[in-house]
């Protein structure tokens, strides 16, 4: 870039113009993928077990990738963060705007979210929607360690971010359990009486700014998945005709797919017994993939890098776009799959391609990838 390529803008500023003209299309900037082993994260819980309880009773440390830019990030939208409570312990209430997906690693404890308080296990999930005020409390008398994801680096990155640490004795609101009904005749600014107009045969409307500023809440509550039951409806055998890979779905998120708005997260359970199949082409999607490997062993192969795997390791196994396929060991496989596909839903910016010489599909824009039930048979 020479000298003339850059223009400031007016005086008292710092912005400046850059000349981008004739430049060619911007192209995906995938990081590499990243495996934390399950010896990696027991070294952390025990360096987190250690020492006094901090004030806010949050015993934490988030797990980042050398790429990271923020130094928090697992990947580029995606913080991954190992929690411990020890016997007895609860941590200070908060409310933020970025919402959470919580995986049980070791222990009980419980969750409480506004009214609503929930007891989670090792390897259930359990879901903490956006400024909702929570806290974790360990009443037993062991241990207690999960996994919590959630959506704020992105956040930190819009500079959006808030995170309100709230007095011990908070007092949870009235939990919103439907839409609200509008008195379309009151002489109130709200939706009720907003104007409203189509204004072009495209379809096109003009709407009064209440339609932003009073949005119709959709109710989102927390939700528990326990894990024994997922796992009972799953398959138990090759070829019990059971689904080997499900969603854990939250009605809230609608046509985006999610167990939370930012995240879709899936349980792969691949029954013991399986054939090694051979190796072949991947796919891949805009949205990231992190597997937690709750059981049995195998490998990945990433952009043509083998990344083997076993129970407790974390796996950054699909940055965005990079070609990925997974190969599990005759052991079976157990694994939840965090992504980011409900954001990019959201943002009309999730696509796919399932064959490398195929169609590159937007996903909820056009019909999309079918053909496939999962367990893509893998017991052939």
């Amino acid at each position: 870039m020479t000298a003339t390529d850059v223009h400031r803008l007016a005086a008292g500023t710092a912005g400046h113009t850059v000349d981008i003209t004739g430049q060619g299309p911007a192209r995906p900037t995938p990081w590499a993928p990243l495996r934390v082993t399950a010896a990696e994260i027991a070294e952390t819980v025990e360096h987190l077990s250690r020492g006094a309880r901090p004030d806010n009773g949050r015993r934490a440390a988030a797990l980042v990738h050398p790429e990271s830019t923020t130094g928090r990030s697992f990947s580029p939208g995606v913080e991954v963060v190992v929690e411990v409570l020890l016997p007895g312990e609860s941590t200070t209430p908060v409310r933020r705007n970025s919402s959470l997906v919580q995986i049980g690693v070791e222990g009980t404890g419980s969750v409480e979210v506004g009214r609503t308080s929930l007891t989670m296990g090792a390897r259930d999930v359990v879901t903490v929607p956006s400024m909702r005020p929570h806290r974790f409390a360990n009443p037993s008398d062991r241990r207690w360690v999960r996994l919590s994801y959630s959506n704020a680096p992105l956040l930190d990155f819009l500079g959006t971010h808030y995170v309100e640490q709230l007095d011990s004795a908070w007092s949870p609101g009235v939990p919103l359990d439907g839409p609200i009904d509008m008195d379309e005749s009151a002489e109130v600014a709200d939706r009720g009486s907003a104007p409203d107009h189509e204004i072009s045969p495209t379809g096109a409307r003009l709407r009064g700014y209440e339609y932003l500023v009073d949005i119709e809440p959709v109710p989102n509550q927390p939700l528990h998945w326990p894990y024994e039951t997922a796992r009972g409806l799953m398959a138990q055998t090759l070829g019990d005709g059971r689904r080997t890979i499900m969603a854990l779905y939250n009605t809230a998120t609608e046509r985006r797919q999610g167990a939370t708005n930012s995240f879709f997260v899936t349980l792969s359970r691949i029954p013991s017994g399986l054939k090694a199949r051979a190796e072949g082409p991947g796919h891949r999607h805009s949205s990231v993939a992190i597997n937690y490997h709750v059981e049995g062993t195998g490998y990945s192969v990433v952009d043509g890098q083998r990344i083997e795997f076993g129970p407790g390791d974390l796996l950054l196994s699909a940055p965005s776009w990079r070609e990925h396929a997974h190969y599990p060991s005759e052991s079976g496989l157990t694994v939840y799959t965090v992504q980011d596909h409900p954001q990019h839903i959201g943002m009309e910016s999730l696509i796919w391609q399932e064959d490398l010489d195929g169609p590159i599909f937007a996903l909820g824009l056009e019909k999309g990838q079918t053909g496939y039930t999962a367990p893509r048979n893998w017991d052939d």
